[in-house]
């Protein structure tokens, strides 16, 4: 415990819409590690990014984190008279984060340096020769070709690779201990992808960075992460070491989401899908939020929400019938 930096504890986000109320995540808890690699993953609609953002406190009107905490090296951040400051403080200087879309999430009548020099201006109060020289010293960092030339010039002006560099690097500005990277190879090709989970895992390394890794694809968290959280329906599904996980899946869903994913060592005529959809958060089902799709289901699943038990060491599953290890 000594050395977790980040702890989430049975965290609830609730959006009050005019449908009614979306039960965005629903008692959630995991941990993050110094020097350590999580995954987040799941589809679409699970959760992931509103946790992110609950985490870096970013939950905007009408979302509210409705129960309970987010704690930073033990330190409360969403209770008591100073976690409104704190959060502030903490945010952008010892957490960080990436966030998805570089094509959107650049200011495009900003040039790249005025929007790299501006969080050191900001967080660390450099004068405006520092943070350029800091600027640049990120650039070559993540590395960006000709950091001068790419300094001056406007977000229109790069590939979505080099964009997202320069996220990455905004993100690590100001030596963040924990870096969120929420869906960081979004639209970019698969080259791309690779260079971009290569560069996070050496900065990573090189830097002594902690991560959190926000994704749906499984195949990137494969060789990326020490540990792996599988989130469906709002809720955590699954949780576990990552190769304890991809080798011997517990939960069905995470099942699901292993045989969905195409291989190049198995030819296939046909894709392998999970049949269903996602449930509805505003009316979520009273029990397992994966039962309307598990064909292991059984009348206890559709009447009783099954907790996140640990079944073996670092192991943890939300399921009434978890599969074992044959």
């Amino acid at each position: 415990m000594a050395d977790r930096l980040l702890e989430v504890d049975g965290l609830q986000v609730r959006f009050f819409t005019r449908r009614g109320v979306v039960h965005a995540v629903r008692d959630v808890s995991f941990g993050i590690e110094r020097d350590e690699t999580v995954g987040l993953v799941g589809e679409s609609g699970s959760g992931k990014s509103v946790t992110s953002q609950a985490i870096m406190g970013l939950v905007e009107f009408p979302g509210s984190i409705t129960a309970g905490d987010v704690r930073w090296k033990g330190q409360s951040l969403v209770h008591g008279p100073t976690a409104a400051a704190d959060i502030k403080r903490i945010r952008g200087n010892e957490v960080s984060m990436v966030f998805q879309d570089p094509m959107t999430s650049l200011n495009p009548v900003f040039t790249i340096g005025s929007q790299l020099t501006e969080v050191t201006r900001r967080h660390l109060g450099y004068s405006k020769m520092q943070a350029r020289e800091r600027a640049l010293e990120l650039l070559d960092l993540v590395d960006m070709s000709n950091p001068r030339q790419r300094f001056k010039q406007f977000p229109g002006e790069l590939s979505g690779g080099m964009r997202q560099r320069v996220l990455i690097a905004m993100a690590l500005s100001c030596e963040p201990e924990l870096l969120i990277a929420d869906e960081p190879t979004t639209a970019l090709d698969v080259t791309i992808q690779a260079q971009i989970l290569e560069l996070l895992a050496e900065l990573q390394e090189d830097l002594g960075l902690s991560v959190l890794l926000i994704t749906h694809d499984l195949g990137v968290v494969a060789g990326t992460c020490d540990r792996v959280c599988v989130m469906y329906g709002g809720r955590l599904a699954e949780v576990g070491p990552i190769d304890d996980v991809f080798e011997t899946p517990t939960h069905p869903y995470s099942r699901g989401l292993l045989n969905s994913t195409p291989r190049i060592d198995e030819v296939t005529s046909r894709l392998v899908s999970i049949d269903g959809a996602p449930p509805d958060l505003v009316a979520p089902p009273i029990g397992c939020p994966f039962a309307a799709r598990c064909e292991a289901c059984s009348d206890r699943c559709i009447s009783e929400m099954p907790e996140l038990a640990t079944i073996e060491k670092g192991r943890d599953v939300a399921c009434w019938h978890p599969f074992t290890a044959s």
